[in-house]
């Protein structure tokens, strides 16, 4: 009795993950620094399987607690919380490439940029027609948000996991298709990126945002495996939960990504 639980909250036993982490990021930080300067990929590569592990195993600890009943209604919305300040750092890490690109727009003179000469895009840059593939590939990710919806909602209001297991493949398979049609884009565009600050910030946005598309792939995929397992309950799902709201923002950016850089910025 005296070990006995009697508050809501998870005790964590002590854990090697975060300082794992730490280093696993720092070798990867510090090995994409050579592989720029001096073409060595070894050492990130080495540091990106680090991390891959570490979050591989930590990720795969939260799943065990959830299962023993370790997740009390307390713990899960601290881990709401943890997941909502995520996402508003990711908001902030796109506003800068938004930044960069609107600042290049409006005013595209100055010392980091003086071969724009006053001209946006930059003369000789022939940018991609926004009504073609990219409003393809809008229309594609917004249905792949409404199939990640509709299997929230076959969860929590329904019930229904055959309907959710639908759902998260269908989303699956969009953001797969998106991912193709992005690299196919990119194959074809008619200018670079480097040399000029346009490219440099095309292919920063769009490119960052496909990488979130990957990962939000992979964690719906994720979502899907654990499903199948039994995992997920109209009451606790939070490991899903988190998933659509990913899915979600990274709607939301490519539609600010598509009206400002395609549309406007063109």
């Amino acid at each position: 009795m005296a070990h006995e639980k009697n508050h809501d909250y998870h005790i964590l036993a002590p854990s090697l993950w975060p300082f794992l982490g730490a280093v696993a990021a720092f070798v990867m930080l510090f090995g994409a620094v050579l592989w720029m300067s001096q073409g060595m990929p070894w050492m990130f590569l080495a540091g990106l399987v680090g991390v891959l592990y570490v979050m591989f195993g930590w990720w795969a600890e939260v799943v065990a607690e959830s299962q023993v009943g370790d997740h009390t209604p307390v713990v899960r919305i601290g881990l709401r919380y943890g997941f909502i300040l995520f996402i508003m750092s990711e908001v902030m890490f796109f506003a800068a490439w938004f930044w960069s690109f609107f600042k290049h727009a409006m005013y595209p003179m100055g010392p980091l940029s003086p071969a724009v000469d006053g001209v946006w895009p930059p003369a000789g840059i022939e940018t991609f027609d926004p009504w073609h593939l990219p409003l393809i590939n809008t229309l594609i990710l917004l249905c792949s948000g409404a199939a990640a919806t509709w299997a929230h909602h076959a969860l929590v209001h329904e019930n229904n996991r055959e309907d959710m297991k639908w759902g998260l493949i269908i989303a699956i398979a969009l953001g797969v298709i998106f991912t193709g049609f992005q690299a196919y884009e990119y194959s074809h565009a008619a200018f670079g990126f480097a040399g000029n600050i346009y490219g440099a910030n095309f292919f920063m946005a769009t490119g960052f945002h496909g990488f979130h598309v990957v990962i939000g792939t992979i964690f719906l995929f994720v979502c899907l495996i654990r499903l199948q397992r039994g995992h997920f309950s109209q009451e606790k799902h939070v490991g899903f939960e988190a998933a659509a709201w990913y899915w979600h923002f990274v709607d939301v950016v490519w539609l600010f990504l598509f009206a400002a850089v395609y549309v406007w910025g063109g």
